[in-house]
């Protein structure tokens, strides 16, 4: 069986899923990048079974998609109430009491394709974006693992009656949610703060007088 893996760089849990790729199909081939690295030139001439997309920091060419005889799947860490970029930051800034994460069948357009499985677990109220996405991660993580033990017992994947129930959030939403202004309740700002700080990155900003002023979260230890 022909397996194309794209993943993330320097992730704990997509280089376990790379573990078991990698030991299951020995002739995968395996492409991991970071976030605005170039989609790799050598992943372009794939053509196989299975495409899966796990945590990929780039938006699969619909030319690959096609090449995919079997299935071309993404895992999304959020469920299907919220598709695109941001998802985590989204759900904190809602205040939400229950998210998820989603196996789709990838389209070309991102987060719209078939649903294949999704699962949800509870958000407590101390999460942050972080601990809520790393919960993500963490689940996605087991799902994989139980689809692709599927996929080696000869099993086709499954369905859901789940769908998408709305347009993939894009970056602009979610750099508009890092924007404050002085109009915003002290309430609205914490709010947005919360929802858009993560260790290391840039967070929720401010503009004066033609100046930027950004909140960065301290890296985690």
């Amino acid at each position: 069986m022909s397996v194309l893996f794209i993943g993330k760089r320097n992730d704990f849990y997509c280089e376990k899923a790379r573990e078991f790729i990698s030991c299951q199909f020995p002739d995968a081939k395996i492409v991991l990048g970071k976030r605005r690295d170039l989609f790799p030139y050598d992943a372009m001439s794939w053509q196989g079974d299975y495409l899966i997309s796990y945590l990929s920091p780039w938006v699969i060419p619909e030319y690959l998609l096609k090449r995919a005889k079997i299935a071309a799947i993404n895992f999304h860490p959020g469920p299907p109430e919220y598709p695109g970029i941001g998802c985590t930051n989204f759900a904190i800034y809602d205040a939400v009491k229950t998210f998820g994460i989603t196996c789709h069948h990838m389209a070309p357009q991102v987060d719209t394709g078939k649903l294949i499985s999704v699962r949800r677990f509870p958000v407590f109220e101390n999460d942050s974006v972080y601990s809520l996405t790393q919960r993500c991660y963490a689940h996605i993580l087991s799902l994989f693992y139980d689809l692709m033990s599927d996929v080696m017992r000869g099993q086709t994947l499954p369905s859901t009656d789940e769908y998408w129930t709305r347009k993939p959030y894009k970056r602009s939403e979610l750099n508009d949610l890092c924007r404050l202004t002085s109009g915003m309740s002290q309430e609205e700002i914490q709010r947005r703060i919360r929802a858009v700080s993560y260790p290391g990155m840039p967070g929720a900003y401010i503009d004066i007088a033609g100046q930027r002023f950004v909140l960065e979260e301290e890296p985690s230890s």
